[in-house]
């Protein structure tokens, strides 16, 4: 990619369209569909009957200002090779089909194709980058509540549902202005940075911090935080994701674990995580790997000792 030329984004994919690919693709769809010319296009990759019921009816999004609103992509499908190369992937899939999902990507990506990653976790660029070696990989995260009610039907449940993210380490120079033009002209909030590993890491030391003790427990935000044994035990590792932050150099507010221990009180006292609710059910694929995993393998190499991560993964990983 030459960085000086500004490349229009014309047609978008929506990798991973369930709950946050759906409030942010049924978004992009209908705009796109209000707009009276337009060259921009947009395609959802999904699957099992969420997948036919989008494909029937279109996907159907509730948001805090309108329920009902029915979004249709130009191409619903499970193939990526149906689809015209993207100008821009969001990659919305969950951990654990980031890899399946990166090989597929590089059957259907070019030079100049931008990927914006919405995935939990602080190694994803590493993980994205392992199969991908076109293109241009835009570090981000969001924040947003959303589920999907039934097949076809996504609610954008809580959160300010914003998009953060910054440059690509291997494109220093590459000039946002089309993605940030597009995001505008579809409503969606975002923050860019030249450097998104600050919003990554605030993000995960709430996120691996409340999920690793909600499957440990097997209880609710409410729970955890009543007990001072346990919001002991959730501070420790959120202590320790916030040092190997600092190791990496990585500048992080003083606050930022009392920060995020507060924010656990904002949410419903009956809060769980979908990484408690998959280790209930006792699921083959979870999560784990991406919040204990990565924090244990970062704690090796960086010399930062993890030891309550350490003990707390384990315990969860032989209780399956």
């Amino acid at each position: 990619m030459n960085a000086n030329i500004k490349y229009p984004i014309k047609n978008i994919c929506i990798f991973g369209t369930g709950s946050i690919g759906g409030v942010f693709g049924g978004k992009i769809a209908h705009t796109i569909a209000k707009e009276k010319a337009t060259e921009r296009k947009v395609f959802f990759i999904a699957r099992g009957a969420h997948l036919e019921e989008i494909k029937r009816n279109g996907l159907i999004l509730n948001t805090p200002e309108e329920r009902g609103i029915v979004c249709k992509p130009v191409l619903a499908t499970d193939n990526i090779e149906e689809i015209p190369q993207p100008d821009l992937y969001l990659l919305c899939v969950k951990g654990y089909d980031l890899d399946d999902a990166t090989r597929a990507i590089t059957t259907n990506i070019g030079t100049n194709t931008l990927v914006i990653p919405l995935l939990n976790g602080v190694d994803i660029y590493e993980r994205i980058r392992k199969n991908i070696t076109e293109g241009v990989v835009l570090p981000g995260c969001v924040y947003i509540g959303a589920l999907i009610e039934k097949p076809g039907v996504v609610t954008h449940a809580g959160g300010p549902g914003l998009i953060a993210f910054g440059k690509d380490p291997h494109f220093p120079d590459f000039d946002p202005t089309e993605t940030t033009t597009l995001f505008n002209d579809m409503g969606i909030r975002f923050t860019w940075s030249d450097n998104a590993a600050t919003a990554q890491w605030q993000k995960f030391v709430f996120i691996a911090g409340y999920g690793l003790l909600t499957a440990y427990t097997a209880k609710t935000f409410g729970e955890i935080l009543s007990d001072p044994n346990l919001k002991e035990l959730l501070l420790k590792v959120m202590e320790e994701i916030a040092a190997l932050a600092k190791k990496k150099g990585v500048p992080l507010a003083d606050s930022i674990v009392a920060d995020s221990m507060e924010t656990g009180n904002n949410f419903p006292p009956e809060t769980t995580t979908s990484f408690q609710r998959d280790i209930a059910a006792k699921a083959a694929r979870h999560e784990g790997d991406l919040f204990g995993g990565t924090i244990i393998r970062l704690g090796k190499e960086l010399g930062v000792p993890t030891p309550v991560t350490d003990s707390i993964y384990s315990k969860i990983l032989k209780n399956l």
